[in-house]
């Protein structure tokens, strides 16, 4: 006679959130920077769990608020949300609306009384889960304090932040006065220590963003993507053409009912829209085949946008009347919240494609928004969307550098009608199944349902942290001839700085332009650096979203005048102007041949001029003027500086007389090929640089050896 099942025991779940404004009606979204997504999302996940049968109670834990400046609802003690959920209220020693920031001396206070709460209640809850930095504080506390297993959702990373913001121009001190971001950094790696499972919304997030952690444990991770709102996205209807987007639209289209290739993001250079431009416009195939809708924000006077999204606009611009997309491209001015589901529907009734082309994509809430519209996908490779993808089978993943594979993918597409409906099917069916919050909370109590009943225990880690030494140490490499060149010696190499990516920041150089460096790394699988120093240093890229450096951009921009080296140096023999596609705003760059003139008599020649710049000729054949504090070795020395880690600790490794600045100082420098040595024949007698007999990624692994990097204890800290 077989065992009869055990019904399973309903749960009892607490979430914490701590900060913002939160409350189960009117939610003042967008209030302050601490009431957004976070708040919207606790609130209704508690709603969700509060539905289910196999849940007994769901508790929302935030702070009382008493204020005159805010709702006296976010000082009632509990508000239920339904029969089985509600939010209450914990006093948080200071009374007053604070912002997150100023929390961190209260959340003690607010441990304690939760404490009290819970051990007032019939029983322990299952499982506390914890929502940001200041609640994983106090669910670790709690968590140890009552024996429950944690579970942790980030929704943002301090990590990650700092990079961000030092990259906008802010220095640390006024970080850490502004942000207190070193309180928050250690209440992340305490509750990383502490968290039986850790939610992320994709795979990308758990290895580029925790895995900047000490305590990162990616066994105890888990991916439970977030709800998508099916009320607003659905497949078309009849009355789709008659909407005022769709009248727009026809604005600028010679045919309007061929199929659409719809893109729609941000005006930003990630989101790579002047390649996906241009792909269009270098297939006639896909141009007779498809419109293109490009939808970039709203926008009255272009002139009176940020410089990033103004360059962006202007470029798109460019790109289509430099292919004379004329009646082939939309590319609207505005557009309202509510059309953006009128979009995707008018895309998949005219059977065509949504396309994200950007060069990473973190999540890809607009793949979702398609997908439930019934409009297949073309996306790039890099971040959620091989998750999405990979889930709802409802598309294809391209290269986003490729421009040729980008336009055959789309072509194909659209094209092959019988897999455009399966796309379009599965992708309604796949969101409904993975991505509604039917969905999440299903995936999510599968999650917590074996951690409860003891069922998958999973080995501890204990690390230890390495104050003063973790991410204090550093390698950039020059990408040409000396990360790449054997395949061999960088496999090995990349395997290295995996092992080592928790202590040492991995930096790469190049002359190159972003997109082409980007689609090097790609062809040699090298992985995404946390710098990427670009233009030969006039570009700094931050990881995990290659965030711009623009402080960089403004500082370089000192007494530099493009117009006056071009007309200086448009007679001289011997120089000939590389391509329109090498040229960028803070590199003017050339063919040499160094038997007519060399690179110190065109110093010179500008000089004379009245143009204080910086010249490099590289590779023997490569000459590059600049902004006078632009270089490599400026650029290096400027993230030094903004990221804290020392150049005592940094080695080095160059190629060319474009590297020669990067290498000399204190810095541990090392030239790894020496075809072009006489370039670099002037550091010969320099100390601190070691000449490598391995070429390539091998000549960096032996100066590793050579110089006994990475450090250990002895380390500068």
């Amino acid at each position: 006679m077989k065992k009869r099942k055990q019904p399973q025991k309903p749960l009892f779940i607490v979430l914490l959130s701590i900060h913002g404004l939160v409350r189960g009606h009117d939610l003042e979204l967008g209030r302050d920077a601490d009431t957004g997504g976070q708040v919207k999302y606790v609130v209704e996940l508690a709603r969700a769990l509060g539905e289910r049968p196999d849940v007994e109670r769901t508790i929302l834990l935030t702070r009382r608020v008493m204020d005159d400046q805010v709702s006296p609802d976010y000082a009632e003690v509990e508000e239920p949300l339904s029969g089985k959920a509600s939010i209450v209220r914990i006093e948080c020693g200071e009374q007053k609306y604070l912002r997150k920031e100023l929390l961190w001396d209260c959340l003690d206070s607010f441990s304690d009384n939760v404490f009290d709460f819970l051990k007032s209640q019939d029983r322990m809850p299952d499982v506390i889960h914890s929502h940001y930095a200041d609640a994983g504080y106090v669910g670790s506390r709690l968590a140890h304090q009552l024996g429950v297993p944690l579970v942790h959702t980030g929704h943002s990373l301090g990590r990650s932040k700092l990079l961000r913001l030092l990259a906008t121009g802010s220095t640390h001190a006024e970080v850490e006065a502004t942000y207190s971001m070193s309180r928050r950094i250690e209440a992340e790696e305490t509750t990383l220590a502490a968290a039986e499972r850790v939610i992320t919304s994709t795979r990308q997030e758990i290895e580029q963003q925790y895995g900047l952690y000490d305590f990162y444990q990616p066994e105890r991770m888990r991916v439970v993507p977030p709800g998508t709102d099916l009320v607003s996205f659905y497949p078309p209807r009849e009355n789709e053409w008659r909407s005022d987007i769709a009248m727009e639209l026809r604005r600028f289209l010679k045919r309007p009912n061929k199929p659409m290739v719809l893109a729609l993001s941000r005006p930003d250079p990630k989101k790579n829209i002047v390649t996906l431009i241009d792909a269009y416009g270098e297939s006639p195939e896909l141009q007779e085949a498809a419109n293109l809708v490009i939808v970039a924000g709203n926008r009255d006077d272009i002139q009176d946008m940020e410089d990033g999204a103004r360059e962006v606009l202007s470029d798109i611009l460019i790109a289509v009347d430099r292919h004379d997309l004329y009646g082939k491209v939309a590319y609207p001015k505005h557009h309202k919240a509510e059309e953006v589901a009128t979009l995707y529907r008018l895309a998949a009734a005219s059977r065509g494609v949504f396309v994200n082309p950007a060069l990473t994509e973190p999540f890809g809430l607009t793949l979702l928004e398609a997908a439930a519209c019934g409009l297949p996908l073309v996306a790039t490779e890099e971040g959620g969307p091989v998750d999405i993808i990979g889930n709802c089978q409802n598309g294809h993943l391209i290269d986003p550098l490729d421009k040729e594979g980008m336009a055959e993918t789309l072509l194909k597409t659209i094209m092959e009608r019988a897999s455009w409906r399966r796309f379009a099917k599965n992708g309604v069916q796949g969101v409904g199944r993975h991505y509604t919050w039917q969905a999440h909370v299903d995936k999510y109590l599968g999650m917590l349902r074996p951690l409860v009943e003891k069922t998958e225990i999973l080995p501890r880690m204990c690390p230890i942290l390495r104050r003063g030494i973790s991410r204090r140490q550093a390698l950039f490499a020059e990408l040409d001839l000396s990360l790449i060149g054997d395949g061999d010696s960088l496999a090995k190499l990349v395997q290295t700085l995996r092992d080592l990516r928790k202590t040492v920041l991995f930096g790469i150089t190049t002359g190159r332009r972003l997109d082409d460096a980007l689609a090097t790394l790609r062809k040699h699988r090298i992985p995404q650096p946390d710098v990427l120093i670009s233009g030969q240093g006039t570009e700094i890229h931050y990881a995990p979203n290659l965030t711009q450096d623009t402080v960089w951009e403004r500082h370089i921009n000192h007494q530099w005048d493009p117009r006056a080296v071009r007309e200086l140096l448009k007679e001289i023999p011997g120089l000939a102007m590389q391509p329109k596609k090498y040229q960028s705003a803070f590199k003017i760059s050339y063919y040499i041949d160094t038997a007519l003139t060399g690179g110190q008599e065109i110093r010179q020649l500008l000089q004379r001029g009245e143009q204080a710049v910086n010249v490099c000729v590289s590779f023997g054949q490569f000459l590059d003027v600049l902004p006078v504090r632009a270089s490599k070795g400026l650029a290096l020395r400027w993230c030094a500086e903004h990221l804290a880690f020392p150049l005592e600790n940094t080695l080095v490794a160059g190629v060319t007389e474009a590297d020669a600045d990067m290498l000399r100082g204190n810095t541990q420098g090392t030239v790894v090929d020496t075809r072009h040595i006489s370039e670099l024949s002037d550091l010969a007698n320099t100390d601190n640089i070691y000449f490598a007999n391995a070429h390539h990624a091998g000549g960096i692994l032996e100066a590793m050896d050579f110089y006994g990097f990475p450090a250990g204890e002895n380390s500068v800290a």
